[in-house]
C-alpha cells in the first residue's frame, strides 16, 4: 500500500488544519488507518485511528474533543481535522496503514502498522 499525505503547515494557536492521506494499491475493507506524530527527541505516538470495518475511531487523550478522524470509502482516504491547535501539537504527522483490524490494545502501537506516509510538518506558534 502506498500512502500519500497532504496538508499540514503553520498555524497560530487556536487555529485549524486538515490532514489527508490517500491509500493506493488496495481496496480497503478490514484494515486500520491512523495518524501518528513525532516531535524531535520523542517517540512516535498515536493521534487518532479508525478501523475501516465498522468505522470505530480511537483518539489519544490529547486529541479528544479537538481532532476528528474520518474516512472516505470511495477514495480509500482518511482525514484528520485538527481544531483548537496548541503549540504542543507541533510535530511531524505520519499517516499509517495496518493490514489488520486492530484491537484497542494494539491500535496505538506503531509496530502493528505496515505502511507509512512521508510525514507532514505541523507547526503551531504565534
Amino acid at each position: 500500500v502506498q500512502l500519500q499525505a497532504s496538508g499540514g503547515g503553520w498555524v497560530q494557536p487556536g487555529g485549524s488544519l486538515r490532514l489527508s492521506c490517500a491509500a493506493s494499491g488496495r481496496t480497503l475493507s478490514r484494515e486500520t488507518m491512523g495518524w501518528f506524530r513525532q516531535d524531535s527527541g520523542k517517540e512516535r505516538e498515536l493521534v487518532a485511528a479508525i478501523r475501516w470495518s465498522g468505522g470505530n475511531k480511537f483518539y489519544a487523550n490529547a486529541a479528544k474533543g479537538r481532532f476528528t478522524i474520518s474516512r472516505n470509502n470511495a477514495e480509500s482516504s482518511v482525514s484528520l481535522q485538527m481544531n483548537d491547535l496548541k503549540p504542543e501539537d507541533t510535530a511531524i504527522y505520519y499517516c499509517a496503514f495496518s493490514a489488520y483490524s486492530l484491537i484497542a490494545s494494539s491500535i496505538g502501537s506503531p509496530e502493528w502498522y505496515n505502511s507509512w506516509g512521508q510525514g507532514t510538518l505541523v507547526t503551531v506558534s504565534s
